[in-house]
């Protein structure tokens, strides 16, 4: 009886620290390749807006991703030859934030192909729209000392 009870507990515990079900489908749903079709803002008028310490916007724009959930990487390719061309590779976390709303926090870290991030450094995005063909980014930085929201657009292509 006492084998069993702790057997219980510890698999409750497993399961407690797991990622819960509206996580586990974001996952199954964000796999494979996705095209940043639009970046706006909330805000009217011109702005020079550099993403993910990386390049502009406009580089951004129709950049093609890869999200692989099974292992939290991915990478993107900037096409734009205007711009620096070429694969960058990153991991990425989906935490749940209010299963009631279905709000996540996106953490993308930019690393080198190996997996390694010289900085560490990492960027919190809001997931704020995923379904089986478009996902849509929030990131909310500081403009003369008010918030400023960028909105990714993105859209699901055919598997590569």
């Amino acid at each position: 009886m006492k084998k069993t009870l702790i057997l219980a507990l510890i698999v409750a515990t497993a399961f407690a620290c797991g990622p819960s079900k509206t996580v586990t489908e974001s996952r199954k749903v964000i796999k494979g390749y996705w095209s940043l079709n639009n970046i706006s803002y909330d805000t009217t008028g011109k702005f020079d807006v550099n993403l993910l310490n990386d390049a502009s916007a406009e580089c951004f724009q129709e950049s093609t991703w890869r999200f692989i959930p099974n292992n939290n990487t991915g990478n993107y390719n900037i096409e734009n030859l205007n711009c620096q061309t070429g694969q960058r590779d990153f991991i990425f976390t989906i935490s749940e934030i209010d299963s009631s709303t279905g709000l996540y926090d996106f953490l993308l870290k930019p690393t080198n192909a190996k997996g390694k991030s010289d900085s560490n450094a990492g960027f919190r995005l809001r997931l704020a729209e995923l379904n089986e063909s478009s996902m849509r980014w929030e990131q909310t930085v500081n403009l003369d000392g008010k918030p400023f929201k960028i909105n990714m657009n993105f859209s699901k292509i055919n598997e590569q």
